[in-house]
């Protein structure tokens, strides 16, 4: 006797029929059989998930949010292989049921537009690795850091600390700059503007000069003084250095600006301000000099 007609021998109950599902009839222990398949199913998609978890802790930044990303798809595909068991195993026709889905599909597809968007999205975002958790990125003129990137949408946290949820499909059709795609390196550019009696070769130099003793710019890419134009009230100049921090961007912006403050406070440039010269023609003026004579 087999261990299969020792267990329907001892338990009679487990071989109950409840009903017919198609061509398959559903006992006790057909349910039972779905319930531990979905049970171990969530159990191997967690330790999956833990294990993907202790692996990203180990890496860099970026290699975190590949393994952050790869942890989603796993996890997704395992759920999708463990409830298609199950689903087989209570006797559901899959083929029939997947033809079904297709044609629900474009049922719902109209009324859940946006939603069905979003979602495919996702997925793309999930295998392009594009925008990753961790990357910085300017999104509708906004400066965020990608925390979460989900099936529907994106968790993003703003400069003021902020939680923006974001569709995805939002990150997919419209241009999105990704400052941490490459590289970490970004530029910083501060606009000054001189009086038009300064001396400019000696505006450059104090300014040059000024930006190649900062410590904290990175040393991988050189500063940069450009004359920029001729403004109305003083003559433009554009001083660029490069960080490797994007999120600190306003942090060194303003450290920026104080130094070449000081810079051309001590060097006695003066930083031009809006001036507007009104001239009179001689009638006026003799007509005014008559009035307050009066």
């Amino acid at each position: 006797m087999s261990w299969a007609d020792s267990f329907e021998r001892w338990f009679p109950i487990f071989d109950y029929p409840l009903f017919r599902l198609g061509n398959t009839t559903v006992t006790v222990a057909t349910l039972v059989t779905v319930f531990l398949i979905v049970v171990a199913t969530l159990i191997v998609s967690r330790l999956v998930g833990k294990w993907l978890d202790r692996v990203a802790k180990r890496r860099s930044l970026e290699a975190a949010g590949s393994v952050a990303v790869t942890a989603r798809l796993v996890h997704y595909s395992i759920l999708f292989v463990g409830f298609g068991v199950a689903l087989h195993t209570a006797g559901v026709d899959l083929t029939a049921l997947f033809a079904a889905s297709a044609i629900f599909g474009v049922i719902i597809g109209f009324a859940m537009q946006n939603i069905a968007s979003n979602f495919v999205s996702g997925v793309i975002l999930l295998f392009e690795r594009t925008i990753k958790p961790g990357d910085i990125v300017e999104v509708e003129g906004r400066i965020v850091t990608i925390k979460d990137l989900g099936i529907r949408s994106t968790i993003a946290r703003t400069l003021n600390e902020e939680d923006l949820i974001i569709p995805n499909s939002l990150l997919v059709q419209s241009t999105v700059k990704n400052y941490t795609l490459r590289d970490t390196l970004y530029r910083i550019d501060a606009p000054v503007g001189v009086v038009y009696g300064s001396d400019m070769a000696a505006v450059r130099a104090t300014l040059e000069k000024a930006i190649q003793a900062i410590e904290w710019r990175s040393q991988k890419m050189e500063p940069a003084v450009f004359m920029k134009e001729f403004g109305d009230s003083s003559v433009n100049f554009t001083v660029a250095v490069w960080i490797e921090n994007p999120w600190q961007l306003r942090k060194f912006r303003s450290m920026l600006n104080e130094t070449i403050w000081w810079a051309l406070k001590e060097a006695g440039v003066t930083i031009a301000f809006p001036q507007l010269d009104v001239h009179f023609d001689p009638e006026i003026e003799r007509s005014m000099t008559a009035l307050a004579q009066a």
